[in-house]
């Protein structure tokens, strides 16, 4: 049975079909926004029994098909998932991993694909919209349905779900995924605006979000297959009371005490060896069991004291930041680095300075464009202290990478001022609480530690949530136990004026707007207090840039002279490049951009081609470079590509037998030109050397005197 539910949301219905397509899957759902349509798939595997964790997969690819194109490269079918797509994945993920049965361990697997683009509305917040679907009129076992959208804000009015050019006018872009009652996630950026004004966006985004939440439930109703069973496991009340009379003393020691990373693991670890071996007779065959009321007797001890005493693992309160060191100029030969220390967290990041041949081609369902300001984060096993393989970016470091790049992308100089292809690597040496953040701190003193004007500084901070009943406490620059054991991470950057990027994630089944008003403000007190840090370090980028960067300079030509500059088959171009040891490129607008290591060959090219562009002027003096030499004169050429006459008798003040006693093949000399007649330039020595010569003699007139 054919089942179609649909809701206006923003300018355009959305529209879920059920009964149709990929029947054997759980539950499948192809939603429409537009023109742009999205497939997906719920599909529940066997039971996990021996392990620990929820085994949830969510892929996302976009067909090129959907948008009439076909793939480029040798194969021509679409290949590994794109950093786009790995990210348009992770908007799904996020939201609805917490909304399954604590109990819940079979293998799941939610899969999109994009079958129809439209070139305006993006299919990834609708395939977030249709999984949450496919999920809920499925037998899985998914606790409530979700709404995801896009909110932009062009001129003060919000907006749901913006074209891809009106994104590219807000100044707030956020994607928010939420159930019925409460926000689930929140991804996005924005151009330093106030807290209030996301707060705003985000009950405006939750009204649209109630709707899609509500169209899912007719349709649930409509063909829904009834939930399986899961099944609670039942712990051994006698080893829980024989696990607690052994370790609870002990570990609430451990909990109280102020340990680094590796003593708590330590010591962790130890008392779990301990508990082991004094149950290992009695208990047999239980360890999975024994460790897992080991975890949570931790997680219980710790989110106790922090709502009851208001103290953490490590000796803070709830609003205390971890000391913090900004180091700057470690690496001699980069264009730009800072090592950013917040307690054990570390992030080493580089700046590299581009050319425009640097820029980033970007080819997918939307038409290629290019990208000027790139930001790579890397999370090496040693990090947390693991051993582990070294293979491509996982997708955790696309996303950690990506928010941190959101962070600090609207704070770059326009690229007229500017020209330069900006790349931020970001390497995370040690990790205890959020790297991405330390990214964006890192990436804001290394862009100013290499001379990139950018307006101000930016700061990242990772908020955490302990929630028991209405009780609840924020946490501000969370451990990595508190972000494990806790209930939220909420990632905020910004700068002095307001927040250009944020991102939260939570582990319940949602958070009011009374907590996140709360974390946004203790966030904002955090941010401002690692902004004065850093300026410390550094206030402002420094005056110039690397002497290892390469010279960029601009010059603008007129339109119709770029197929001049550019040469038949590129050979003008190519052989001043060549003759100034340069780069060059060319807008449609005119600019030109110089590059090159020697910045006095770059000042030479620039002048070169502006001379070039520019009309011979009657009266103006050149230096000229001799062409070719003939009895009534020299064919000099006096601009690039223009040559004129040096006749004989201009050659010099005095009458000469022949122009090769006083001037050579290949000799520059400077010239006046005289006149212009039927395209043809006459050009003067003589003129020059005289006026040499009244000068010197008014000079020694002077001197006399």
């Amino acid at each position: 049975m054919v089942v179609t539910k649909e809701i206006q949301i923003g300018k355009h219905k959305l529209i879920f079909e059920t009964g149709k397509l990929a029947k054997q899957a759980n539950g499948a759902i192809m939603a429409r926004y537009g023109d742009t349509m999205v497939l997906v798939t719920a599909v529940a595997g066997g039971l996990k029994e021996d392990i620990d964790f929820f085994p949830l997969s969510v892929e996302y690819r976009e067909k090129a098909f959907a948008a009439g194109k076909i793939p480029g490269g040798f194969f021509k079918r679409e290949g590994k998932p794109s950093d786009r797509e790995v990210l348009s994945a992770r908007l799904i993920d996020r939201p609805i991993r917490p909304l399954f049965d604590d109990n819940y361990r079979n293998d799941t697997q939610v899969a999109a694909f994009v079958y129809s683009f439209d070139g305006e509305n993006d299919p990834d917040v609708i395939a977030a919209c249709a999984a949450s679907a496919a999920l809920a009129v499925s037998d899985i076992p998914f606790l409530e349905p979700i709404g995801e959208v896009r909110v932009g804000r062009v001129n003060g009015e919000f907006i749901i779900n913006p074209t891809f050019q009106e994104v590219e006018e807000s100044d707030i872009e956020l994607v928010v995924a939420g159930t019925e009652t409460s926000i689930m996630m929140v991804e996005g950026e924005s151009k330093e605006v106030s807290e209030s004004d996301l707060l705003s966006a985000l009950k405006f985004a939750h009204q649209e979000i109630k709707k899609i939440v509500e169209v899912q439930k007719e349709l649930r109703e409509a063909c829904g297959k009834p939930k399986m069973e899961v099944v609670a496991k039942t712990l051994d009340e006698n080893l829980v009371a024989d696990v607690n009379t052994l370790a609870h003393d002990k570990f609430k020691a451990i909990v109280s005490s102020v340990l680094a990373k590796e003593e708590r693991s330590k010591a962790n670890h130890d008392l779990g060896d301990e508990v082991l071996a004094a149950l290992a007779e009695k208990y047999p065959g239980q360890e999975k069991v024994i460790g897992q009321i080991l975890h949570d007797m931790e997680k219980d001890l710790m989110r106790k004291r922090i709502l009851e005493e208001g103290m953490r693992l490590d000796g803070r309160n709830t609003k205390q930041i971890r000391p913090i060191t900004c180091e700057l100029g470690l690496l001699p030969r980069v264009h730009g680095t800072a090592l950013f220390t917040r307690g054990e967290t570390q992030s080493l990041t580089t700046l590299t300075l581009g050319t425009k041949q640097d820029e980033q081609i970007i080819d997918g369902l939307q038409d290629e464009y290019k990208k000027r300001f790139l930001l790579h984060y890397n999370f090496p096993p040693f990090s947390v202290g693991e051993t582990g393989r070294f293979s491509g970016v996982g997708r955790r470091e696309v996303g950690h990478g990506n928010l941190a790049e959101r962070s600090l992308k609207n704070i770059l100089p326009p690229e007229e001022k500017f020209p330069y292809t900006v790349r931020i690597n970001s390497d995370i040496l040690e990790s205890n609480g959020s790297s991405s953040m330390a990214t964006v701190c890192a990436g804001s003193l290394a862009m100013m530690d290499g001379g990139v004007p950018v307006k101000c500084a930016i700061a990242g901070i990772a908020m955490g949530l302990i929630k028991e009943g209405d009780k609840f406490a924020i946490l501000s620059d969370i451990l990595g136990n508190e972000d494990h054991l806790g209930d939220m991470d909420f990632k905020v950057a910004g700068s002095t004026n307001g927040i250009t990027g944020l991102q939260m994630d939570i582990k319940i089944q949602g958070i009011s707007y009374e907590i996140m008003e709360t974390a946004l403000a203790q966030a904002k007190e955090g941010r401002f207090h690692i902004l004065g840090i850093m300026n410390e370090a550094i206030s402002t980028a420094r005056e110039s840039i690397s002497t290892y960067a390469p010279s960029i300079l601009s010059t603008k030509i007129p339109v119709d002279k770029i197929g001049a500059l550019i040469g038949p088959g590129g050979k003008v171009i190519q052989r001043i490049q060549k003759d100034f040891s340069v780069e060059i490129s060319v807008e449609e607008d005119g600019t030109v951009n110089i590059a090159g290591q020697d910045s006095k060959l770059a000042k030479e090219a620039k002048e070169y081609i502006k001379l070039m562009m520019s009309e011979p002027e009657i009266g103006k003096a050149y230096n000229a470079k001799v062409i070719s030499i003939k009895d009534f004169g020299a064919f000099v050429e006096f601009m690039p590509g223009i040559q004129g006459l040096l006749h004989i008798s201009q050659v010099d003040t005095k009458k000469i037998a022949k122009v090769s006693d006083i001037l050579a093949e290949g000799e520059m000399v400077r010239v006046k030109l005289l006149s212009i007649e039927n395209g043809k330039y006459a050009l003067s020595r003589k003129v020059l050397l005289k006026e040499k010569e009244e000068v010197k003699e008014e000079n020694n007139t002077e001197n006399a005197e």
